[in-house]
């Protein structure tokens, strides 16, 4: 029996994820990738001896990639349990160091990270961030004991959220109206459908503890003032499967994805950019055939997967002619998350160095409004706020011996707003490292600097596709959110899906390999493909 075929768009991590569940469900499954290695976003910068993660580098949920690991040809696990029993523990499992399972250990090694984050506030004080219920109260109390009241009724509403919102409702596709509508009333109940820096408001009094139980979702391209309480559920996604790192960095977690997708027989494409998705008119259908490369290559296959950005691929990809849903009009209507400046660099160790650790949240003196600056009026001010990741804490051979290995990111505008990264990243650069060292983060950094890069909103729109230069899709807000978010299955055009951060359910390591299980249970409903047989279970 001839098997069928499959092409991905991209090798992000949720292409990846979503290319080896294909070729667990039977299909002969080939991801083209426009640069010249795989990750997308998670693409690697080596340097000097130096080896950079370019972009996600904070790992959850790991059973969700001990899941990818044990697929089998032919053995695609669809309808086994999303959460099995066995993943909904106490937090013991992160504070023991135990974070691969054994499929996922027989490829890389993951390690917990404790604590999750550091956050400093502007006056130098700072809140460790992690599982640990003592711990945290501790905190609390050392920075804003008016607030330890608050946060025990935070920590439980925030647990309602995660059980119904996460649990039961994470793997949920909204391919309609009437599948949203069914779960609207519970949400109202539990408050979240509210702007979550609101809902953090009523439990927390003190402007520090605010930022620390709100800032979570601008890692995935959220702003707090705008994102529905919903993601109140990061909390508890963290507190019950703790923060981790792949050794080797994100970059090996990625050649690992590929090494078992290729072991599998799919194979991999590299420098072949897409030109556009070919379709073809059956009667009153237009159905994906395949896509045609920069090249003139044409490729042909039975279903297309876009993991390329949701409005590059609809705006560049496929001709307007098809597009009676997803029209030019309505994709730029859409809301695209900030962007990124992130600077890359590497620098001597010195005795006697604060005391940093492995991820840093470095808060500006203002919050809510530089957040509207970046979000809203899309203009770059005179204060920012940064995530410090200095991996080598963690895995010293991603750099020379006595050296770091960093990235600091800044949130910035995504490029609809007026600002020439061409001319001012050099100096944005500069003053974002003088601030780490006229602070004492990192003393005498311009002696010790041994590797400076960096990458601005224009990489992720000229380099990476993504449209305004977005650096996470489509930003999660309430109208935006589960059936109002891109869909997973085109609405114009038979056989063409959509992957990753952009679609349902949305940004993040964790979200984009959701994503890829329920896109590949649509294309398993559309194909009709029995997936109690294919899972190795009996009819």
């Amino acid at each position: 029996m001839t098997r069928r075929t499959a092409l991905v768009i991209g090798s992000g991590i949720g292409g990846i994820a979503c290319a080896i569940r294909l070729q667990s469900l039977g299909f002969d499954t080939r991801i083209v990738e426009q640069l010249d290695d795989v990750g997308g976003r998670a693409y690697v910068r080596r340097a000097q001896g130096f080896t950079f993660d370019m972009g996600p580098t904070v790992l959850t949920v790991p059973h969700f990639i001990e899941e990818l690991f044990t697929l089998q040809r032919d053995l695609a696990m669809l309808d086994a349990p999303d959460f099995p029993p066995a993943v909904l523990g106490d937090g013991q499992r992160v504070r023991s160091g135990i974070s691969g399972g054994p499929n996922t250990s027989r490829y890389l090694d993951i390690v917990p990270v404790l604590p999750f984050y550091r956050i400093y506030f502007d006056d130098g004080s700072f809140f460790d961030y992690d599982a640990d219920p003592a711990n945290v109260r501790a905190q609390i109390a050392r920075l804003a004991p008016e607030d330890l009241d608050g946060y025990e009724r935070f920590h439980e509403a925030a647990r309602a959220i995660f059980q119904r919102g996460f649990l039961e409702l994470g793997y949920t596709y909204f391919g309609s109206l009437g599948s949203m509508l069914g779960v609207v009333p519970d949400l109202l109940k539990l408050g979240a459908v509210q702007p979550l820096f609101s809902l953090i408001s009523k439990y927390f009094k003190s402007d520090k503890m605010r930022q620390v139980f709100s800032f979570e979702p601008l890692l995935i391209g959220g702003n707090p003032l705008k994102v529905p309480a919903i993601y109140a559920m990061i909390h508890f996604v963290e507190k019950t499967w703790g923060v981790h790192f792949a050794m080797g960095g994100t970059g090996a977690l990625v050649k690992a994805l590929v090494r078992k997708f290729e072991e599998l027989g799919g194979t991999v494409q590299l420098g072949a950019q897409v030109a556009k998705i070919d379709v073809e008119k059956r009667g009153r259908k237009r159905v994906a055939t395949g896509v045609t490369l920069a090249s003139g290559e044409r490729l042909t296959a039975d279903l297309v997967v876009s993991n390329a950005d949701y409005a590059t691929t609809y705006l560049k990809l496929v001709d307007k002619a098809h597009r009676r849903i997803n029209r030019d009009a309505v994709v730029k209507f859409r809301k695209q998350s900030m962007s990124l400046m992130v600077i890359y660099f590497g620098y001597e160790m010195r005795d006697g160095d604060p005391d940093l650790r492995h991820h840093n949240i470095i808060l500006g003196p203002r919050y809510e409004e530089l957040l509207t600056d970046i979000f809203e009026r899309k203009i770059l001010a005179d204060d920012f706020s940064q995530y410090l990741h200095i991996p080598t804490f963690t895995d010293p051979t991603l750099a020379p011996p006595d050296h770091h290995a960093a990235y600091t990111l800044i949130p910035v505008p995504n490029t609809l707003g007026e600002i020439d990264w061409a001319t001012i990243g050099d100096a944005f650069a500069d003053k974002v490292l003088r601030f780490l060292e006229e602070r004492g983060y990192i003393p005498d950094l311009g002696k010790r600097l041994v590797y400076r890069s960096f990458v601005t909103p224009d990489y992720f729109e000229q380099t990476l596709g993504a449209y305004a230069g977005n650096g996470f899709g489509v930003e999660p807000r309430l109208t935006q959110t589960a059936f109002f978010r891109p869909h997973n299955r085109s609405e114009d055009i038979t056989n063409l899906y959509l992957v990753g951060q952009g679609t349902q359910p949305g940004g993040g390591t964790p979200s984009v390999m959701m994503s890829a299980k329920m896109t590949a249970r649509e294309i398993a409903r559309d194909f009709a493909i029995d997936r109690r047989i294919v899972a190795g279970m009996p009819g």
